[in-house]
């Protein structure tokens, strides 16, 4: 008989502890030195990415236009300015950023990203939606630019 109603009260605790209410993790607390860390830190990473896509997407093919192979280095330089530009901004994102802030960043670095994509499958700038991802790039790389002011 105790062991009859020893096996009923662990199943009812093992029922409670399965389905009964949820514990959330409190929400991190940052000092204000840790958030103007991570907004610097990120301002910077920000700052490299558009220079290193600014610089690699208006570069000029070194033999002309004729120069075939010269054309698909400059495309190819420019698709992976995108593509890392962005993996790198996600990857330097830290916990600590300012929410706002980190929520441009995250915008920005997965359009990066989508307009790589697309620009590796062959989407040239003026289809119009690679044309509409540029022009959101243009409008959050801005967005940042005040952020990090």
């Amino acid at each position: 008989m105790v062991a009859v109603i020893l096996s009923v009260v662990a199943v009812g605790l093992s029922a409670w502890a399965a389905f009964g209410p949820q514990r959330k993790s409190p929400e991190p607390n940052y000092t204000s030195a840790q958030q103007g860390e991570a907004k610097t830190a990120i301002c910077a990473a920000a700052d490299v990415v558009r220079k290193g896509v600014s610089l690699n997407t208006n570069l000029q093919v070194p033999g002309g236009e004729g120069d075939v192979t010269g054309s698909l280095a400059v495309a190819a330089n420019a698709r992976v300015s995108l593509s890392s530009g962005g993996q790198y901004l996600l990857a330097r994102l830290d916990p600590a950023t300012p929410t706002e802030l980190a929520d441009g960043v995250k915008k920005f670095a997965n359009t990066l990203l989508d307009i790589g994509a697309a620009a590796t499958s062959g989407s040239p700038n003026t289809d119009p939606d690679q044309a509409a991802r540029l022009r959101d790039a243009d409008a959050e790389n801005a967005k940042l630019g005040e952020l990090c002011k």
